[in-house]
């Protein structure tokens, strides 16, 4: 998105930092505003406003200058409700924020339904006032950043390798924060009422609400509807495992929807032709929109993986126009470090599974496509991980279903953000939609426990109560007489993406890391690395090839290992093989 400093530095030189850096982000636009006392520079991917909505973007006085890197999803009803005095200049979803600045200073982002991270300048003050701030859960990445050489001056950047050249310090900026430069502070705006429920002790909030289905259904249906405004083609990431499978059964349903308001619209305009025109009206947001007559899928996986097979049914179920990338596992293993290079963390799990999607992004770009609907956080917000079935009880389960969510933007978000806007692809969360938030995390925990083999037990329909099994339910209907999808996808065991693309894409990587490690280099691991120190030549390998392309503590200090619950008898492998209920389970060795 953005590199800020809030001293004056030269134009040229930012710029081009910026440009050499950043660029893959965004390739449609670069903007660069140079002010008293901040630069802020902007690359855009354009897929709402295309015509009128480079940034950064000014207010009508010319004092309040803003970059944002996101989508804001109810920026039509932000227009409407800041009044008509309120005049625009652009069709951008992101400009309202400049009006809701000046009418609610920085409590402005809690109005914000969307993905964003924004910087935003206020020239009407002295010093000069910045205001930043990240989305609720992270979807999108912001990093903030301070030079001993230059005290006084903050850095914020979309990625951490816009910042590393300059910052002795860096940090990835909190979710659902905001900072305001007039007393250095950076305070919590997101307050949702699941958000205490990883507190130990009786602190703790674990909800007693009972699941209503429809609610799930209803409110999922309403965050993948919203996450449709585009003015380019769209697709989705389809997996066939069941998050990706909802999310593209919906997005079906709504872009036949949307096909159908662009047909009428085509007739009224033909009739006008011959009739005149009728009396003008407001046109639907379901007219504006951009669509291909129907929805694109997308899915990755080696030859014959669990995820192409599967895939393959729920496109074919839902009438997508599919399409699959087949990779091998060297072609794999030479993007990791490129790979590296755009996520810009050593976590092992993340690694693995961004080199496919990484390689994905590129063929889907390749066809026209600016932006995907993508199936994370599902897992987190419904305790949908195999490893949850070591839950000692129903708090434990909350708890951590809780942290993981507040964890989001170290791991699965960072992955579908980066892997994509690698090659400028936007993904988009609808399961991280803050409404389905506060329906989904306020359920009783005891409704999404759950076991496997002997002990898994059967609801009155014969279902099986495996994991995620009330998001199961709530979409094993038939409301317009199709199943949202077959049964045989609705009820697949959960394959973590780096499993499902194929078993041996992580046995590829662990032999390759094997052969390139020595054991005497991997036996000297803890005096290279004392804090964070790699448990297995894989996670030596990847940590590497980090070094090597971001060599100081302030880049590794913003990487956060994901590691499953220990404590919960769990191994220490993220696969979900690693978990012995997995159908397919490593064997174990004594």
């Amino acid at each position: 998105m953005n590199a800020l400093s809030t001293q004056r530095s030269t134009h040229s030189s930012i710029q081009t930092f910026t440009r050499l850096k950043l660029r893959h982000r965004g390739p449609d636009w670069s903007g660069c505003y140079v002010g008293k006392e901040a630069i802020l520079v902007h690359e855009r991917l354009a897929i709402v406003g295309v015509d009128t909505g480079a940034q950064p973007l000014l207010s009508e006085d010319g004092k309040v200058i803003l970059a944002v890197n996101g989508e804001i999803y109810n920026h039509l009803a932000l227009r409407q409700s800041l009044g008509c005095d309120v005049k625009f200049k652009t069709h951008s979803d992101c400009e309202p924020i400049l009006a809701l600045y000046k009418k609610h200073d920085k409590d402005l982002c809690s109005l914000l339904d969307g993905m964003f991270s924004f910087v935003l300048l206020d020239e009407s003050v002295a010093p000069s006032r910045i205001i930043a701030a990240r989305d609720p859960i992270g979807i999108t990445t912001l990093y903030q950043g301070w030079s001993s050489k230059r005290p006084g001056t903050v850095y914020f950047a979309s990625e951490l390798k816009a910042l590393v050249n300059d910052c002795d310090k860096i940090i990835s900026f909190p979710p659902g924060h905001v900072y305001d430069s007039q007393d250095q502070s950076t305070t919590r705006y997101y307050t949702p009422s699941w958000w205490n429920g990883d507190l130990d002790g009786d602190a703790a909030n674990i909800p007693t609400t009972k699941a209503d289905l429809e609610l799930i259904r209803t409110t999922l249906e309403d965050a993948v509807r919203k996450r449709l405004m585009s003015e380019v083609p769209y697709g989705v990431l389809l997996s066939g495992g069941l998050d990706s499978s909802l999310i593209a059964s919906i997005a079906a349903r709504e872009t036949e929807k949307v096909a159908q308001a662009q047909y009428e619209l085509r007739q009224k305009k033909l009739k006008e032709l011959s009739s005149g025109p009728s009396t003008p009206t407001l046109a639907s947001e379901l007219t504006t929109l951009v669509a291909w007559p129907q929805l694109h899928s997308f899915s990755i996986g080696l030859e014959n993986s669990p995820d192409l097979i599967a895939a393959r049914k729920a496109a074919h179920f839902l009438g997508t126009v599919h399409h699959e990338y087949v990779f091998t596992v060297q072609e794999g293993i030479d993007a990791i470090p490129e790979v590296i290079y755009h996520l810009e963390t050593f976590d092992v799990t993340t690694v693995r599974a961004s080199t496919p999607m990484y390689l994905l992004s590129r063929k889907i770009k390749a066809m026209g496509v600016k932006m995907v609907l993508s199936g994370e956080g599902s897992d987190e917000i419904l305790g949908g991980y195999l490893y949850f079935h070591a839950a000692p009880d129903a708090k434990s389960f909350h708890q951590e279903c809780v942290k993981r969510v507040k964890n989001l933007h170290t791991a699965d978000c960072l992955r579908a953000n980066k892997s994509t806007m690698a090659w400028g692809l936007e993904a988009r969360v609808p399961f991280l939609d803050k409404q389905f938030l506060e329906v989904a995390m306020n359920v009783d925990p005891k409704e999404k426990m759950f076991s496997k083999g002997s002990s898994q037990e059967v609801d009155e329909d014969g279902r099986p109560k495996m994991e995620k099994y009330i998001l199961r339910k709530a979409f094993d209907c038939s409301p317009d007489g199709k199943p949202y999808l077959p049964r045989s996808i609705l009820w697949r065991q959960k394959e973590q993406f780096s499993d499902g693309v194929g078993y041996s894409w992580i046995d590829g990587i662990k032999d390759n890391a094997a052969t390139v490690v020595s054991d005497e280099a991997f036996a000297d691991r803890a005096s290279r690395w004392p804090d964070d120190t790699p448990d297995t030549k894989e996670a030596y390998y990847i940590r590497d090839i980090f070094d090597g392309l971001f060599p100081s503590e302030a880049a590794a200090s913003t990487a956060i290992r994901w590691i499953p619950r220990g404590d919960w008898g769990c191994a220490s492998d993220p696969s979900g093989r690693s978990v012995s209920i997995h159908s397919a389970a490593y064997e174990s060795k004594d």
